[in-house]
């Protein structure tokens, strides 16, 4: 049993942690692909900006998917 438990902790402790998706470069991709890379940049920036407003006022949880959307169609609207 110890040594299952040093086991995990070596597995656990070497484990990179997760991190989430990483904005688009629209100049590492083909030339082909680049206007969609564009666009989905934009929906990330946009996405990002959404989640930033969202931590600053301290919006729960369980309301943040509310206000996410939200402030996304609110940004839609504007443009």
């Amino acid at each position: 049993m110890k040594q299952f438990m040093i086991i995990t902790a070596i597995a656990l402790a070497v484990t990179a942690p997760a991190r989430s998706q990483a904005l688009v470069d629209p100049n590492k991709v083909a030339p082909e692909y680049r206007e969609a890379a564009e666009k989905r940049r934009a929906e990330q920036m946009r996405q990002r900006e959404c989640a930033l407003k969202a931590d600053l006022e301290k919006v729960l949880p369980r309301d943040r998917t509310v206000y996410l959307n939200h402030c996304l169609d609110t940004v839609a609207a504007k443009q």
